[in-house]
């Protein structure tokens, strides 16, 4: 199950403030799992650093660890995940220890009092399980490189020009934006000119970062009167910019003209620009023409499903990455079956490779389809019409209300949460989901913008979507 584990800290990673995640989330480990009273139950017990970091998971985020565990356990016969939460052993504190070093310090008490010492920020340890924070936006992943990165028909010019410009040159472009669904390897190329950039020696200027973290360091600075401090760290403390989620910036005008403003900087400046997003920036709503043409100007390029072929290099490359065995047959059924996208195919192969490993079975093709199917099965079970009929019943409206014209708060809610739905659980487009739900697509698209940050506030909407989750996921719609 630590495979599987692994998997979890991936999605929470998509789900999650990247600030969350680094503090609570990241620094837990895996210890051990064993069977409950059924083959089909199983108890996971996992470790935090210490006491307070125990309360808190516990506390605020141990429903969506268990439902992401109940996702991926599904693929693998495993219909019931208990999570236990420990303190990790090198942690725990002696208490005879300390009451030993209490009674030296009191028997001390008498000596001269030396002056008192005071650390400098640079000499503070940091947290224990978390990597040094840069102001340059978030962490680059290690293995998010241009080498790690298998290249097919459906991504190799987004490759070479992600790769283009990394390199430089005269002839090179300074600015690409990166087309793409999600899982397809976006973030995967914008994050590999960084590391290029870096290794190379070229510059350690590299700033990545999501656009709502831009968009909120922006309003922090304003509440803070230090946005001098931050227009000078983009416009001439940056030498590569790597901004991801456009859409987010959807209607925040304001945002939207300091990042134009900011960017006339770096293009002038003649520096790296990397933008990326699921949407053109004209199929963004609300996103002024200026922004519209600056993230534009440069060379936009598509990246598309990956076919058989890539699909298959991808699966052998992750076995070869994670040190899995997994043969040739095994590989390509799981490419043949799982075409969506990248990350799917990840999560396929981590199913496989979890069940051979807590079953103690061979991986083999039989193997491989027990799991592929469950997913598979349940995938294709799942329609906007079934999705709408879960909402009209969870919320207490009815389909034609649902799809009507009226902006009430108690229909438009429901009517946001099931295109959010539609997206992330069906292959339909946004064109077409729009239209089942009588909307151009620009709205839909704001509507998936709206329950996206409302998931970010880890409130009852964020429990409520998670039921909704376990609904779905496991045929109960």
């Amino acid at each position: 199950m630590e495979s599987v584990w692994n998997q979890v800290k991936v999605n929470l990673k998509e789900l999650l403030p990247d600030h969350s995640f680094r503090m609570w989330i990241q620094p837990m480990q895996f210890l051990n799992s064993q069977p409950l009273d059924s083959a089909e139950s199983v108890l996971v017990t996992l470790t935090c650093p210490n006491s307070f970091s125990k309360k808190r998971v516990k506390e605020n985020y141990i429903s969506g660890i268990t439902q992401e565990f109940l996702k991926l356990s599904l693929a693998l016969g495993i219909s019931d995940v208990k999570l236990a939460i420990d303190i990790a052993n090198n942690n725990k504190l002696d208490l005879d220890k300390i009451d030993s070093q209490k009674i030296e310090i009191k028997k001390d008490c008498s000596t001269k009092k030396e002056p008192r010492k005071t650390n400098k920020i640079d000499d503070q340890l940091p947290l224990p399980g978390l990597p040094r924070i840069f102001d340059t936006g978030r962490m680059l992943k290690k293995d998010y490189t241009f080498d790690q990165f298998v290249v097919g028909d459906s991504n190799d010019f987004a490759y070479s020009a992600s790769l283009s410009l990394a390199q430089g040159g005269n002839n090179a472009n300074k600015a690409i934006y990166l087309l793409a669904g999600t899982g397809l390897g976006k973030s995967h190329l914008s994050q590999a000119v960084g590391h290029h950039v870096i290794n190379q020696g070229i510059t350690n200027k590299v700033f990545y970062i999501t656009a709502e973290d831009f968009t909120n360091e922006m309003v922090n600075s304003i509440q803070n009167n230090t946005i001098s401090n931050f227009k000078e760290k983009y416009r001439k403390k940056c030498e590569v910019l790597i901004l991801e989620d456009i859409h987010f910036l959807s209607g925040k005008e304001a945002t939207q003209k300091e990042l134009a403003m900011t960017l006339d900087h770096l293009l002038d400046a003649d520096k790296k620009i990397i933008f990326s997003g699921c949407y053109l920036p004209d199929d963004i709503p609300k996103m002024n023409d200026q922004l519209k043409s600056r993230l534009t100007m440069g060379l936009v390029t598509k990246i598309e499903a990956p076919d058989f072929s890539t699909r298959f290099k991808i699966v052998k490359k992750k076995s070869q990455i994670n040190g899995y065995n997994i043969p040739n047959d095994v590989a390509e059924y799981i490419a043949q079956e799982l075409c969506d996208n990248v990350r799917q195919l990840e999560s396929g192969l981590t199913g496989v490779v979890a069940k051979g490993s807590l079953m103690g079975e061979k991986i083999d093709l039989a193997l491989a389809r027990q799991v592929i199917e469950n997913i598979s099965k349940s995938k294709k079970a799942i329609t906007i019409d079934a999705i709408k009929k879960l909402i009209c019943i969870e919320f207490g409206v009815s389909e034609v209300d649902l799809i009507s014209t009226s902006r009430k708060a108690k229909l438009v809610h429901p009517r946001q949460v099931a295109i959010y739905l539609s997206r992330k659980y069906t292959d339909q487009s946004i064109k077409i989901i729009g239209k089942s739900f009588n909307r151009y697509h620009a709205t839909a698209i704001h509507s998936i913008n709206a329950v996206e940050k409302a998931i970010q506030q880890q409130g009852a909407f964020a429990e409520q979507l998670n039921y909704l989750y376990k609904k779905i996921e496991t045929g109960k719609i």
